[in-house]
């Protein structure tokens, strides 16, 4: 029995077409808990038997067919629990579940907003908006030990973009995106665990875009995925990391893993 949980999130863009690099990642890593978003799947063709092929039991879904989705697979035991509507329209974009200790864990993905930051020319800005306002009045409601994960498609500190200067007018980095995010974190006073163990100004990414054919190149990433927890939570948690490298693998997601270590 070990006295660590690992707990992954990952936007994987499509969890049938790339079967393989989350095989090939669960191999390797080992988590106990990897949380997807975009899985773009119903629940009754999510491919199953491979996750409980490697030892992942438990499999909690709340699917949609070619869009949204979102997936928690374990191989420790977990309790079902919530499916929240904050986009307000019955996408599949949020579940929850408590874990062995109590502690609930969260993983939703946000919105990415369109292209223009104007909820007036855009409605999906503006739905964006209202989902992490709604996200927000729950969170000020909490008072379970959580730990709320996943694709929140924005990027709220200078350093979590490739180019502040450039990005400022661009959907995910927007000063009313990073006033929302804010409000969000105080409502509960959250704990960014990847600016916790890699404090600003590092450079820390977690996705880039397909557009250009190599990444690397000119690096422009973003850091849209991301873990938090309550404080009593973030207490027990021991290291972040991204997998920078799964990027590069062979028909990569843009987005990679980040992983927090927690000691039960």
């Amino acid at each position: 029995m070990t006295d660590t949980l690992k707990i992954v999130s990952w936007n994987i863009n499509s969890v049938r077409f790339r079967l393989d690099i989350v095989e090939r990642f669960l191999r390797e890593t080992q988590p106990d808990i990897l949380c997807l978003q975009e899985t773009k799947v119903i629940d009754g063709d999510f491919p199953a038997a491979a996750f409980r092929a490697l030892g992942y039991d438990q499999i909690i879904l709340h699917g949609q067919k070619m869009h949204h989705g979102v997936a928690i697979i374990a191989r420790v035991p977990v309790v079902e629990d919530d499916r929240y509507d904050w986009q307000a329209n019955m996408e599949a974009r949020h579940v929850g579940v408590r874990l062995p200790n109590g502690v609930r864990l969260d993983n939703v993905y946000v919105p990415a907003g369109g292209d223009v930051p104007d909820r007036a020319v855009n409605p999906k800005f503006g739905q964006k908006l209202d989902f992490v306002e709604r996200m927000t009045r729950w969170s000020a409601e909490l008072s379970t030990p959580t730990i709320l994960t996943g694709d929140f498609n924005i990027a709220p500190l200078d350093s979590d973009v490739w180019s502040h200067k450039q990005l400022r007018n661009t959907v995910s980095h927007t000063a009313i995106e990073v006033d929302a995010l804010n409000g969000l974190q105080a409502s509960n006073s959250w704990v960014d665990l990847g600016r916790h163990f890699h404090p600003a100004p590092a450079r820390l990414h977690t996705w880039w875009s397909y557009r250009s054919p190599d990444f690397t190149a000119n690096d422009r990433g973003r850091r849209l995925d991301h873990m938090w927890a309550t404080a009593d939570v973030a207490a027990t948690a021991m290291a972040h990391t991204v997998f920078e490298d799964c990027r590069s693998w062979l028909k990569p997601s843009d987005h990679i893993p980040i992983m927090t270590e927690f000691r039960l």
